[in-house]
C-alpha cells in the first residue's frame, strides 16, 4: 500500500511539472526548473539526508568528567558489585556488627542515554574483567563494539539526573560511596525450592497431638463452603520460595577499602555468595549531599590507590555503653 501511494505521489508530481506554463520571452532570465529525476532524487532518496539545509542540526551535548556541586534533587548513578560473603566485626566500642562484604570492582560507563535521543537521562555501566565474544550474545557483542568499550560480563542501567551524567569510559570505584552513609542494595534472593506453608509463610501448622495424624505441618483450610465455592487468588499456600528480586533499604556502610575495592556494610543483603548486587544511594534515609562525591569520585594524578588505608565510618566520641552513667 505504501509503495502504491508513493508511486501515485511521484506520478502526480510529474504531471504537475509538465502542466506548468513555459516561461515567456520577457522573462528570459528566469531560472530553468530542475529535471524531474534530479528533483525526485533530492526529495525522495537518502541523498537528501546529506544536505544540511534539510536537517535541523541539534546542538551536541558535551559531557565532561569534572566535579560538580550536588543539589538535593540530584540523583547519582549506582554501582554493580559482587557479594563475597558475611562475617562479624567489633567496632572501637566493642559492639559486634554483622557484616556483608561487597566487591565493587571498577565500573565502566558503556553508554550515556539523554532525553534528546532516548527520552531519559541514565548511565549504563558494565562490570567484571573482559570476556571472550563466545561467552556473550551477538547483540551484546555488537553493543560493546558500537560503544568502543571492552567486552564485559554484566550490564546495568541506572537512571540519573542531567547534572550527574558521565562520559563513556569513565571508571567508577568503591569511593563513589562514603563510610557512614545509607544505601539500597538490590539482588536476587537465594532460591529455596518448593517449601511448605510453615516455612514459606510462617504458619503455625496443625496441633502436635489430639488426633492429628500425618498433617502436623499442614496449612489447614484454604477456603469456605458452597459460597463462594472457590479459593481466592493470592491465598498463601505451599510453593516455590526465594529466587526473586528483592531490595534491602537503608543499609549502613561501615567501611570501604579503596586499595581492594571492597565495601563492608552492616546486615544482610539479598543474594547468594558470588552473585551480583546493585547498589545506589538510599531513597528514604538520604545521605548528606555535602559529603558525597558528585557526580562521582575523581582521583588526583598523584594518588596511588594501592597505598590508601581503609576508611571507617565515624562512630563519635561517646561510648554507647557509658551513656547511662
Amino acid at each position: 500500500m505504501s509503495v502504491l501511494s508513493s508511486r501515485c505521489l511521484i506520478s502526480r508530481l510529474h504531471q504537475h511539472l509538465l502542466s506548468l506554463p513555459s516561461p515567456s520571452s520577457s522573462f528570459a532570465a528566469a531560472p530553468t526548473p530542475l529535471p524531474f529525476h534530479l528533483l525526485t532524487r533530492r526529495l525522495f532518496s537518502s541523498d537528501a539526508l546529506l544536505d544540511g539545509s534539510l536537517i535541523l542540526q541539534q546542538p551536541t551535548r558535551i559531557i565532561q568528567a569534572t566535579p560538580a556541586i550536588m543539589t538535593p534533587n540530584s540523583k547519582r548513578t549506582g554501582l554493580i558489585a559482587v557479594k563475597c560473603g558475611m562475617t562479624a566485626l567489633w567496632d572501637k566500642w566493642g559492639v559486634r556488627l554483622p557484616i556483608t562484604i561487597l566487591w565493587v570492582d571498577d565500573n565502566i560507563v558503556s553508554q550515556v542515554k539523554t532525553v534528546e535521543k532516548e527520552g531519559i537521562f541514565s548511565l549504563q555501566l558494565d562490570w567484571l574483567r573482559p570476556q571472550e565474544a563466545k561467552h556473550l550474545t551477538k547483540p551484546e557483542v555488537g553493543h560493546f563494539r558500537g560503544q568502543s568499550v571492552p567486552l564485559k560480563r554484566k550490564l546495568k542501567e541506572f537512571p540519573v539526573t542531567e547534572d550527574a551524567l558521565l562520559p563513556v569510559g569513565t571508571s567508577i570505584g568503591v569511593r563513589h560511596f562514603v563510610p557512614g552513609q545509607y544505601i539500597d542494595v538490590t539482588g536476587i534472593s537465594r532460591g529455596k525450592g518448593f517449601q511448605g506453608g510453615m516455612k514459606r509463610w510462617g504458619f503455625k501448622g496443625m496441633p502436635a497431638s489430639h488426633g492429628t495424624s500425618l498433617a502436623h505441618r499442614s496449612i489447614g483450610s484454604t477456603g469456605q463452603r458452597d459460597a463462594p465455592g472457590k479459593v481466592f487468588k493470592g491465598k498463601k499456600m505451599p510453593g516455590r520460595m526465594g529466587g526473586k528480586q528483592r531490595t534491602v533499604k537503608n543499609v549502613w556502610v561501615y567501611k570501604i577499602d579503596p586499595a581492594r575495592n571492597l565495601m563492608w556494610v552492616k546486615g544482610q543483603v539479598p543474594s547468594a555468595t558470588g552473585n551480583f548486587v546493585f547498589i545506589k544511594d538510599a531513597v528514604y534515609n538520604k545521605p548528606d549531599v555535602s559529603v558525597l562525591p558528585f557526580p562521582t569520585y575523581f582521583a588526583t594524578e598523584d594518588e596511588d590507590a594501592t597505598d590508601l588505608e581503609p576508611l571507617v565510618a565515624d562512630l563519635g566520641e561517646i561510648d554507647p555503653f557509658m551513656v547511662a552513667d
